[in-house]
């Protein structure tokens, strides 16, 4: 028996192609792909390594558990990450003075200079992406992203 053909489908099945989620999920992979040949081959860094650096990049300083909600990432992702910073002498850990239990990530000088080569580097594949939209395109792409996420969190909050 042959498999059945999108055009054998009943009328209202699921077209996996044509489906947004999985649209995206496939976008999103081949992006994060890309920009992943330029941290893991040159810097030899893991995704969640990478996530974890440029959090803290943006905002200073923050707890384990504030950068894998930053970063969307879970707490074990986190965790492996901010290990194989800190061995790379990139993070240092220091005891938050308000809560014994928590440590406070912050980037060290060679995780700062670190980031100093590599971000315009995956700027650069950003960029290209880009490229292939003008100006009111990306601005349409950007408006819709933001209003996806909010549906989509709406969507999680019912359950």
């Amino acid at each position: 028996m042959s498999p059945k053909l999108p055009s054998d489908s009943p009328a209202g099945a699921l077209k996996l192609q044509d489906f947004l989620p999985y649209r995206l999920a496939v976008l999103a992979e081949s992006v994060s792909r890309s920009i992943a040949q330029v941290y893991a081959e040159r810097f030899a860094l893991s995704r969640d390594e990478w996530r974890v650096l440029a959090a803290l990049a943006e905002t200073g300083s923050m707890k384990s558990r504030d950068a894998a909600l930053y970063a969307t990432l879970d707490k074990m992702q986190v965790s492996r990450a901010v290990a194989g910073l800190e061995r790379s002498g990139l993070i240092a850990r220091e005891e938050d003075a308000g809560d014994r239990r928590n440590r406070i990530l912050s980037l060290t000088p060679a995780g700062r200079a670190l980031l100093r080569k590599l971000t315009p580097m995956v700027q650069a594949r950003e960029a290209f992406l880009l490229e292939a939209l003008d100006a009111d395109e990306a601005a349409v792409l950007d408006r819709a992203i933001d209003r996806l996420l909010e549906r989509s969190r709406q969507l999680e909050r019912q359950g």
